[in-house]
């Protein structure tokens, strides 16, 4: 691939310090963050000769070290999902910049569709059932677990919420626990025919992987959704409602403002950058099932979509 440095700034960048890196990515622990991290870090090197280093954080955290400048790239904010952050740094501070491109996204709950079918647990009021929920009690207690997300998540403590407001909390225990772990337990249940129900989310690679049904719940309402975080308030799931859908999320790349002057390309191309669904589903299909590594696997997609990274670059 031909090197796309030819609109980049004429001169080529090199690392600021021996001890930092020019550009730190900010990545949380879900698959399609880390997959377009790494796409944006060989864009970056290859193009601006630039350092680029990522780092593991929590939303919280990535969004106050791009408002401190110790990081510069929050590569998937959920919104509505981080809101909160979005609204503390984005709009009150100015400290952070949103691309403003954003790739719809549903979350909800989901069963394996044999599960549907032939249990007939089709519908969120199924899971207030006591009889319905205890078919998914894996550990023999006589309560049924769902997953509800991974801790740190600004979805999970959503999920917190809508389990009080539909009242499935009280039928159901609660599980949090890496993603990671939870598909192996998705994967093992569609293989032995067994009941699962989990927190789903597009785009993701595991409606290629499965038969899934989104279970059926009241259309979002804005009027019925009034969710806070516990960045918040200490009493955020007492004083939170939110028994309806969710509704549509985009996902947007954010960057610290501080980019526009240090590494004012850098924040040309954070702006400027779109994918969609399909694309981010089909990268983290290539990470997560076909295990392959992430470095070699984000260099490859922008060698062979060499066209779209150049309109990014303009």
């Amino acid at each position: 691939m031909k090197k796309l440095a030819v609109l980049a700034s004429a001169a080529v960048l090199t690392s600021t310090s021996a001890f930092a890196a020019d550009v730190v990515i900010g990545v949380p622990n879900w698959p399609s963050v880390n997959v377009t991290a790494h796409v944006i870090k060989v864009i970056v090197e290859e193009n601006f000769g630039l350092e680029v280093e990522l780092q593991n954080g929590t939303n919280p955290v990535v969004f106050e070290a791009m408002d401190q400048g110790s990081m510069h790239v929050h590569p998937e904010v959920w919104l509505p999902n981080q809101l909160n952050l979005h609204n503390t740094y984005v709009d009150e501070k100015g400290t952070v910049t949103m691309n403003t491109y954003g790739i719809p996204a549903f979350q909800g709950m989901c069963v394996p569709k044999f599960v549907a079918e032939e249990l007939g647990v089709t519908k969120i009021e199924d899971l207030t059932d006591p009889d319905k929920a205890a078919l998914f009690d894996t550990n023999g207690d006589g309560k049924g677990e769902i997953w509800i997300g991974a801790s740190g998540w600004a979805s999970t403590n959503v999920e917190k919420i809508r389990a009080k407001s539909y009242g499935y909390d009280a039928t159901l225990e609660l599980v949090e626990m890496d993603e990671t772990l939870a598909l192996a337990a998705l994967d093992r249940a569609v293989e032995q025919r067994e009941p699962y129900v989990f927190f789903c989310y597009t785009p993701h690679h595991m409606f290629a992987l499965h038969e899934l049904v989104a279970l059926e719940e009241p259309e979002h309402d804005p009027e019925k959704w009034s969710v806070l975080q516990p960045t918040d308030d200490p009493a955020w799931l007492e004083k939170s409602e939110a028994g309806v859908a969710w509704d549509l999320a985009y996902l947007h790349i954010h960057y610290a403002k501080s980019l526009e002057t240090s590494h004012p390309e850098v924040a040309r191309l954070l702006a400027s950058i779109q994918l969609d669904t399909d694309t981010v589903s089909a990268m983290t299909y290539a990470l997560v099932v076909e295990k392959q590594d992430p470095e070699e696997f984000a260099r490859a997609w922008v060698a062979e979509n060499e066209e779209t990274v150049l309109g990014w670059l303009q």
